[in-house]
């Protein structure tokens, strides 16, 4: 039994389990909040494999995907790195916003993300044949991209590829309610603050609110918290430092939890 709780939105778990059967990447594409580390997470438990989360940024070289020699009393030493140990073992190696890290970084995977499945490596001469039971897992939010920051078509398309946005409300509802303890009544008005302020249109909310914040939200309401402020700690000021645009904000909170 998962102790990770997660709800399928579609058809995601069956997905992954037929890929990982065929030993294919998978790329998740999707807002930030929406449940793809959780998801990740999930599969982990379900096909008992270790997963290696690694947040990509723009420092993140290929060493640190793959390893490094080090130095001790002993001398120097190889350690590999999280996308080694994964191939070895047979773990998932999950590469969280791969947009964010270097291209000559992201190279390394294209070995992994075809019919090879080989990881060589420089440093020690070592080619490794990924283990059986090895997945190769990368994400990223499409809203972030840019024409700078873009997966080149030549590794994209190495990928089955898996779509993400926010639940769909009944979804969402219950999602609040099992991550918080919340009721359902004010589970329900958070998923509706959440439509409605993700519907808005020509204001500077550069990301919209995350299921992940509503789960905040819930929790601080079930430990006591006012309703609005706890939308407003969650919500309102996660989303935006602009004055105009936190009013519009605090005014549609208030109209679901009177400030009082």
């Amino acid at each position: 039994m998962n102790d990770t709780y997660y709800l399928a939105q579609s058809n995601e778990i069956e997905l992954f389990e037929a890929a990982e059967a065929m030993n294919l990447p998978i790329l998740i594409k999707g807002p930030t909040g929406c449940g793809k580390t959780r998801f990740i997470e999930y599969m982990g438990e379900k096909l008992k494999r270790n997963v290696y989360t690694v947040v990509c940024h723009d420092d993140l070289s290929a060493a640190d995907l793959v390893g490094r020699h080090l130095i001790n009393e002993n001398g120097t030493y190889w350690q590999d790195g999280p996308l080694t140990k994964a191939v070895r073992e047979g773990g998932i190696c999950y590469l969280d916003e791969i947009i964010e890290a270097r291209k000559d970084t992201t190279v390394v995977l294209h070995s992994l993300a075809d019919y090879r499945r080989v990881l060589p490596i420089d440093r020690t001469g070592e080619v490794i044949q990924a283990h059986p039971d090895f997945m190769l897992v990368v994400s990223y939010n499409p809203g972030y991209q840019n024409v700078l920051k873009g997966m080149k078509p030549s590794t994209k398309q190495r990928f089955i590829s898996l779509s993400f946005n926010y639940p769909k409300a009944s979804i969402e509802k219950e999602i609040v309610i099992k991550e918080s303890g919340v009721q359902d009544e004010v589970a329900q008005k958070l998923v509706t603050i959440a439509g409605e302020i993700r519907e808005l249109e020509d204001n500077d909310i550069q990301e919209a609110v995350s299921t992940r914040l509503l789960v905040y939200a819930a929790k601080l309401i079930t430990k006591g918290f006012n309703p609005y402020q706890a939308c407003i700690h969650s919500i309102v000021e996660s989303l935006s430092d602009e004055e105009e645009v936190l009013e519009v904000l605090e005014t549609l909170i208030a109209l679901h939890f009177p400030k009082d």
